[in-house]
Parts: C-alpha cells; structure tokens; sequence
C-alpha cells in the first residue's frame, strides 16, 4: 500500500463479530475465561492487551513500516518504557537539543541510574563517533528538533550503530511517518508523542513505539506489560482515528508551514527563523534528502534580541492560542524558555541555541490568509 492508503487501511480489519468498520472501543479491564488459565478470545486482561488498544498497535506498526507497535498513556511513558532496556554501566548517545520532557527524564528521573549520557552535536558525526566506546548500546536521536528545528542524518548515522552494534532509537514526533521513515533509514525503533500529529486534534495524550523487528517488539511489550503505562480504550480510538486522516493534515501543515516560515523570513522584526524548509536553514539539505516535505513546525527569534518583546508578540496572538504541545489542527503559540523547556537549566538552554525571545510554532490547518494576518497584527 501508499501511504495514504495505509492510514486508512493499513493493519486494520472490520470487527469481525458485527463487521463494524470502525473498531467498537472495548471499555473493559478484563475478559472471561471458560476454565483457568483459558480465556474465551486472545484477549485476558487489558493492561496486556486490548482489542481497541491492538488496532492502533497494528496501524502503527503499518505507517511506520515497522513489525510490532505499542501504544503508551504518554510519548515519555513509551521513552520510559525503552529506557528501561538499559542497566547502570551502559551508555547512550543523544543530541544536544532536545524536547525538555526527555532531557529532564534523562537528566534528573536516570541520573542515579548509572546510566550515562552523552549529549552531542550530531551534524558532525565526528562528535557521535569520538564518544563510542564497549558501553555504548544506543544512539537516541531527534529531528526535527524541538525548538531549534536541528536535524540528524538517520542513514548516516545508522551506519554507524550498525557498524558498531549499537541500537538507534529515533523520536519521529515532529517529521512523524508522512514525511520521514526511520525505520527505511535504519532505525531500529521509533517513538512517538502520539499527542501531536498522529492524534491530531489536541483531545488525547498518548505515545507509541514502533520496533523494526518482532524479537525487539516482544522485550518491549513484555516491559510495557511489567510496568503498565498502556493507553486505555478510548484513547486508542482517538490516536487510530486521528491517523485515518494524518496525510490530508500533514499536505495542509506543510503547505500552511512554508508559507508562514517565508513571512516571517522577510519581516524587519524577525532575525532568524529555524524551518527546514528554507534554503538558509543548515540543514536544508538533510531535509530534502530523508524528508518528503518540510512540516508545519517554525521557531523564530527577535532582531532586538529582547525578551518582552516574544512575550508581547505572544499576547498579542488572536488565532495562534498560546498553549503547550503541537500538532492539532488549531495553530498553537509557545514560548520554549518559559513554557516546554523551562526544565533545562538556562545555560543549557543557550548553549544550544535557545533564546529567551525564542519563539515556536505549531502552524494549523487553517485559511493561510487568516494566520498571516494573525502574525502580521502581532508583530506590529
């Protein structure tokens, strides 16, 4: 299948009891059993498996092209739920610019783990390659970044993982399996915050990962099981039916994205603004190569370099609501100093680039007109 048959077809099956062909939610903790130890169905308790719970797994295990999906209460819940994979001694390799949620799990929630982390620049494979050693058993990668909108060469760097048999882990939150496939790269799991694009509509929080082989998708689910951060029922049935619309969403992000990111690139009060898309982003070229589009995430900062004015701009929005999270059909506003990275100290936060009149955002799907004029207001 294309993919856009596969949001809509791919690992999904009628209800076979009714022919339903949305699958009915299965509101229950558990299933009856005909003698001990044999329950009626596949199915014994929820916190294992739920049939609601398996449709999602399976039409993500489709888009991403990979053997086993797993659906979280969270995207941190399923970075936990891999973390977990690891033991005091081992090390892992991750970026530099990082969403704030998985640098504060890595930085406070492991940190007497005996689980140690590196944090690179990846556009230099030099730096990846220059902290490898018989301890290393992950490279984690995300990119698009959040906020910085940096990116990493999935293939090049699978070449190294491979080559050195390290497992490579890759957060596809902001690309998400519309426009870049990790797992064609190379990778050997992907992780979603299922919150954002793939449910869509800013009405559920979730996670997924989805594991290239069956072996992997197996210890994962057994650790999923052992520790219980599954997504319940009716969750499940708004990530699937968010994904049934994923690729008519995405075209729109996309479309709406380019638009908004040339805008502010032409506006006196903007100095840079981070969008793949440009061809004076750094890693435009990545993009063009592993990308089939360039999304509908953009961050900018101010040429006064002055804090109030983001937050200025940022009250001033009619359209874009100021809030956390990405990904919903409704343009969303965020200030990452202050809001989504607030947990990375402040001197982390400028090394990496992130300014405190850094602004991100999470361009919508509607009328572009409306959210230029939107900007154009807010920025005068």
């Amino acid at each position: 299948m294309k993919f856009n048959t596969k949001t809509i077809h791919g690992g999904q099956h009628n209800d076979p009891s009714t022919g339903a062909v949305m699958p009915p939610v299965f509101q229950t903790s558990t299933f009856a059993q005909t003698s001990p130890g044999k329950p009626v169905g596949d199915y014994g308790y929820s916190r294992s498996a739920n049939p609601t719970r398996s449709a999602l797994e399976e039409a993500l295990a489709s888009i991403e092209n990979g053997a086993k999906g797993l659906a979280f209460s969270s995207g941190l819940a399923a970075t936990d739920c891999l973390m977990r994979s690891f033991k005091a001694g081992d090390e892992i390799i991750t970026m530099d610019d990082l969403y704030g949620g998985s640098y504060r799990m890595f930085t406070q929630i492991y940190k007497d783990s005996g689980i140690k982390f590196h944090y690179v620049d990846m556009n230099n494979l030099d730096n990846v390659n220059a902290v490898i050693n018989e301890n290393t058993k992950m490279i984690w990668v995300e990119t698009p970044t959040n906020p910085l909108m940096k990116l990493a060469d999935i293939a090049a760097i699978a070449k190294i993982t491979t080559a050195n048999n390290i497992m490579l882990a890759v957060d596809n939150t902001f690309a998400t399996p519309y426009l870049q496939n990790p797992i064609d790269l190379g990778a050997d799991v992907v992780m979603h915050s299922a919150t954002k694009y793939l449910a869509g509509h800013s009405d559920v929080v979730a996670g997924a990962l989805i594991a290239k082989t069956a072996e992997l998708g197996k210890q994962l689910h057994f650790q999923q099981f052992a520790t219980g951060a599954t997504l319940g029922p009716m969750d499940s049935f708004l990530v699937l039916r968010g994904i049934k619309t994923l690729h008519l969403r995405m075209q729109r992000h996309c479309e709406n994205g380019e638009k908004v990111a040339s805008f502010l690139n032409n506006h006196p009060k903007v100095k840079t603004v981070y969008y793949p898309g440009l061809v004076t982003h750094p890693f435009h070229e990545i993009a063009k190569k592993q990308m089939n589009g360039f999304g509908g995430m953009v961050s900018f900062d101010f040429v006064s370099g002055i804090k109030q004015d983001s937050i200025t701009f940022l009250e001033k929005l009619k359209l874009f609501t100021l809030a956390e999270s990405l990904g919903g059909v409704e343009s969303l506003a965020n200030h990452p100093a202050l809001m989504t990275h607030a947990s990375i100290p402040e001197d982390k936060r400028k090394e990496v680039g992130i300014t405190d009149h850094l602004v991100r955002l999470s361009v919508g799907v509607e009328d572009i007109e409306d959210l230029l004029e939107d900007l154009k207001l807010a920025l005068a």
